[in-house]
């Protein structure tokens, strides 16, 4: 019995703290900003789709600025500054992360000029 008083409580607090009710207009924005941040909890997945508790505080920060009325920039950006550039979900190029995007050309030209390489020892042995 203690045990599912335990479980509707939480399950009442969750409801709870992620109540913050936006006019439709807002809540889709809230939604599709929160659909592009990256949960610091799980691998991979969106703070829309994750039920950890930073996932909730990090819904409830979106929402809170989107009804203050900011961009979707600027809570992108308040949420790059709170947690780095890792929490967007697609990053979008920019100095610092034009590694990540250019990384998978140069090893395709690597392994390109490799088989071109090998392409051409295997002519000259056959020849």
């Amino acid at each position: 019995m203690m045990l599912a008083a335990l479980i509707l409580a939480a399950a009442l607090q969750v409801q709870a703290a992620d109540a913050l009710t936006l006019p439709p207009e807002e809540e889709a924005r809230a939604q599709a900003l929160m659909r592009e941040t990256r949960c610091m909890v799980c691998a991979g997945e969106s703070i829309m789709d994750s039920n950890a508790p930073m996932a909730l505080d990090m819904r409830r920060f979106v929402r809170e600025r989107v009804a203050s009325g900011e961009t979707d920039a600027e809570v992108q950006q308040a949420l790059v500054d709170r947690f780095g550039h890792e929490v967007l979900l697609d990053p979008g190029f920019s100095g610092r992360t034009a590694i990540l995007w250019l990384t998978p050309l140069l090893l395709l030209g690597f392994g390109g000029a490799l088989l071109a390489a090998s392409m051409r020892n295997k002519r000259s042995r056959a020849g």
